[in-house]
């Protein structure tokens, strides 16, 4: 079994980049980002219960590490950067932890690198909870429309927050509410060490607004890179200055390398 994927060709000689879109988005989220680095081949994946991937549920990271390493072969991607938002950056830094084949470069934008004690797991796995339940009983505009309202999405205007909540709603909500507790914070290892033994390049990138995760952003060891004019989704609402961001950071990898 292998996830769901589209591709861009790139030229010969450049690594991969492979993109991991957050929950409820699918292969459509970096394409934007995407469309602004071309002389990188590209695999925009989706995700368990997610896209074209819907119908492939796991019970942990360690089942979606194992899918997306099946995944590479399958494309016969053998240097690739990882480049992950929100719960595709959490697998991201998860998968990049495997220390696997062929990984030159980690970029995450606001991910979490793992919780730190036990009551708060138990209030994430709660919360969790709670959400899959809805997700599985009640129309997904509803559940989205409180969904982006939680304060981690404050920076969005109605707009904004209207227009996703319409791109959402066209999910399988069972399918989101098993991936949602199957990949929860509350499951996840605290990756802060095993980031910081790392043998590769490590960027964090998170929005100017995202005050959350710009002080997650201070707590790693990694080249940190702040977004401006844009909150926790960065990519989607300044995807220009992400794609800029994303050329310097594998333009410096080269001329390292050369």
């Amino acid at each position: 079994m292998m996830l769901a994927g589209k591709t861009r060709a790139g030229k010969p000689g450049f690594p991969w980049l492979v993109f991991l879109h957050g929950f409820s988005g699918d292969s459509r989220e970096w394409q934007d980002v995407g469309a602004q680095l071309p002389n990188y081949p590209q695999l925009h994946l989706d995700l368990p219960g997610h896209g074209d991937s819907a119908n492939i549920a796991v019970t942990g990271f360690g089942e979606v590490s194992e899918l997306l390493t099946k995944t590479l072969v399958s494309y016969n991607i053998l240097k690739f950067w990882l480049v992950g938002y929100s719960l595709g950056g959490r697998i991201a830094m998860y998968h990049a932890c495997q220390q696997p084949a062929g990984l030159i470069g980690l970029v995450v934008e606001g991910g979490h690198p793992g919780l730190l004690d036990q009551p708060t797991r138990k209030a994430r796995a709660e919360s969790d909870a709670q959400w899959a339940e809805r997700l599985r009983r009640e129309p997904l505009d509803n559940v989205f429309r409180d969904w982006y309202h939680q304060p981690v999405f404050a920076s969005l205007n109605d707009a904004e927050r209207h227009a996703l909540v319409a791109l959402r709603s066209q999910n399988n909500g069972s399918a989101l509410g098993a991936m949602l507790q199957a990949t929860s914070l509350a499951h996840q290892p605290d990756l802060r060490s095993a980031l910081r033994s790392r043998n590769y390049p490590f960027h964090y990138v998170y929005g100017e607004r995202d005050d959350k995760f710009g002080a997650i952003a201070s707590e790693l060891n990694a080249q940190r890179h702040v977004i401006p004019n844009a909150g926790h989704n960065a990519h989607r609402e300044n995807p220009v200055a992400v794609a800029a961001c994303l050329a310097q950071i594998l333009r410096l990898r080269i001329k390292d390398n050369s």
